[in-house]
């Protein structure tokens, strides 16, 4: 009698910039930073369970609007939050040559990448690296030491999601067996939401406790104030996080490129070098279009750009 051994799965690492894959078989895959949104968090529930119905509402106007799903997992008494769009996520594997059937387990490049040291180069503009817990997304001209990306001895850990596949076609058949089950989410959502009410009250009396134990603000103005200030950084980092990508993704010629890319107070700098005069117009309209407040000029080798945040 002989033994069948279950072949192991390839591992692939996903981004917009990833080349195409050539793969047929069953695969495990794990997302680039820009396709999730991760927040961290320490918040005054012990569990995991207390925290998924709040998932959506913690993102509430902090990211664009857009079909999202959400995931959640524990690290000390942290808990890390995320937000993705399975439709983008799958709409890129097919851009890369892969079926959702092929892909076995999706996970966050926070989860399988937050113990590097170091940055790590996953193309030949981006790298990965730590900063405050966080797994994050820079230009690889950022980062003068950077190691090569290496999934073949990794190991995955249990912090694996699943795609959602929505179909959108009903008989009519169907529809008393939809009322149905509607009814019935509609009742769990009920009893959801009364346990949510629960949880708030609960929420309310310890956040008192957390002001007291963490030397907080005595009053909720103050606090605001702060989180005004952190929101209005967390607003400038999405921005530039978004144009960015906008700038990156730019269809240059091949005598073209993108010759500088840096931050300057509230400013992003941009120079290009092999463009001749005229050929900034469609770059000009590029960015008007996506609504970038900007100033430009030509120097003697370049087209220099200067961007408001």
């Amino acid at each position: 009698m002989f033994l069948k051994f279950k072949k192991p799965l390839s591992t692939i690492f996903l981004d917009p910039y990833s080349d195409r894959f050539e793969i047929e078989d069953e695969l495990n895959v794990i997302l680039s930073p820009s396709l999730y949104w991760v927040k961290k968090l320490t918040l005054p529930v012990k569990s995991i369970r207390d925290v998924k119905p709040l998932l959506s509402s913690l993102f509430e106007d902090s990211i664009p609007d857009g079909n999202y799903s959400y995931s959640v997992y524990k690290s000390g008494a942290e808990f890390y939050i995320f937000a993705y769009e399975d439709k983008v996520i799958l709409d890129t594997l097919q851009d890369k040559g892969i079926s959702a059937k092929q892909v076995q387990k999706v996970y966050f490049a926070q989860s399988e990448f937050d113990g590097i040291d170091g940055a790590m180069k996953i193309n030949e503009k981006q790298s990965i690296y730590v900063k405050d817990g966080v797994v994050v997304l820079v230009p690889c001209c950022w980062i003068e030491e950077k190691s090569e990306l290496d999934l073949q001895n990794i190991k995955l850990s249990k912090r694996g999601i699943r795609l959602k596949q929505f179909g959108h076609i009903v008989d009519e058949k169907s529809i008393y067996s939809i009322i149905f089950v509607l009814l019935f989410f509609i009742f769990i959502m009920v009893v959801e939401y009364a346990i949510t009410l629960k949880n708030i009250s609960s929420v309310d009396d310890l956040r008192a406790e957390v002001f007291v134990k963490n030397n907080l603000k005595p009053t909720m103005m103050q606090n605001q104030s702060m989180l005004k200030t952190y929101k209005s950084l967390h607003e400038k980092e999405t921005k530039l996080r978004t144009y960015i990508s906008y700038i990156l993704n730019i269809n240059l010629k091949e005598t073209q490129n993108l010759s500088l890319l840096s931050l300057k107070e509230r400013k992003l700098i941009v120079e290009f070098e092999g463009l001749q005069r005229g050929e900034e117009l469609k770059i000009i309209n590029y960015f008007k279009e996506k609504k970038m407040v900007f100033s430009s000029k030509f120097k003697i080798n370049s087209w220099h750009v200067e961007v408001e945040l």
